[in-house]
């Protein structure tokens, strides 16, 4: 299976035109979307997005959606946002918002509850789908500040799942392979970012920030 990975929309329009095109032109199987859909709203933009998009669509809040959005991810899309179910051969578990900011977003969580909602979901081997990364992944800030989630780092460590896909940190693009677990930034969409996820046995990802423009 191949999925496109995009986060960080933040309420672009032309990022459904250019998303349904690198779909159509790579022929993937579904789209995968990290979370910041909106920017601090409205919600219901969100089920505009999303109900745009060509193919099957597995999506997630983020911590710039206001927590109505969730409602209308539900409403377009399949909706992943403390949930997790089998696609294809693959388990996904999904978890939006993120750990607390500075900027005080709409949809940020205590570090507690992040692992109190992920860990009755999680098993080994599966496809976890945040929008907040784990901490020392992916997560660097403008300012050489490490902003991930402590919480989603420890379930990480404890569960391994076979890939960990993020957005959040618009700055912090890239790919990490540790101890099995690949860890995928695909950048903001908004900025003309997006990754490509291949599962057939292996797990596999490339970045198009430099493939494709808008």
């Amino acid at each position: 299976m191949m999925f496109l990975v995009i986060s960080d929309v933040h309420g672009r329009e032309r990022v459904i035109e250019w998303a349904n095109r690198i779909a159509s032109e790579l022929k993937v199987d579904g789209t995968i979307v990290l979370g910041d859909i909106t920017r601090f709203g409205p919600p219901e933009w969100a089920g505009h997005f999303l109900g745009q998009i060509r193919q099957p669509v597995y999506a997630i809040p983020g911590n710039c959606d206001p927590p109505g959005v969730v409602e209308w991810i539900e409403k377009t899309a399949i909706c992943l946002h403390k949930k997790k179910m089998k696609v294809g051969e693959h388990t996904f578990i999904g978890m939006g918002g993120s750990n607390p900011t500075v900027f005080g977003t709409p949809y940020e969580l205590s570090e507690e509850e992040i692992e109190r909602s992920l860990r009755p979901l999680m098993e080994r081997d599966a496809i976890l789908i945040t929008h907040a990364p784990p901490a020392g992944m992916n997560d660097l800030s403008f300012s050489g500040k490490q902003t991930g989630s402590i919480a989603i780092r420890r379930i990480v460590n404890e569960f391994r799942p076979k890939a960990v896909l993020s957005g959040h940190i618009h700055e912090a693009p890239g790919i990490v392979m540790e101890d099995g677990t690949l860890f995928l930034n695909p950048g903001a969409a908004k900025d003309a970012r997006a990754a490509i996820l291949t599962m057939n046995g292996r797990i596999q990802a490339r970045l198009l920030d430099r493939l494709v423009e808008y």
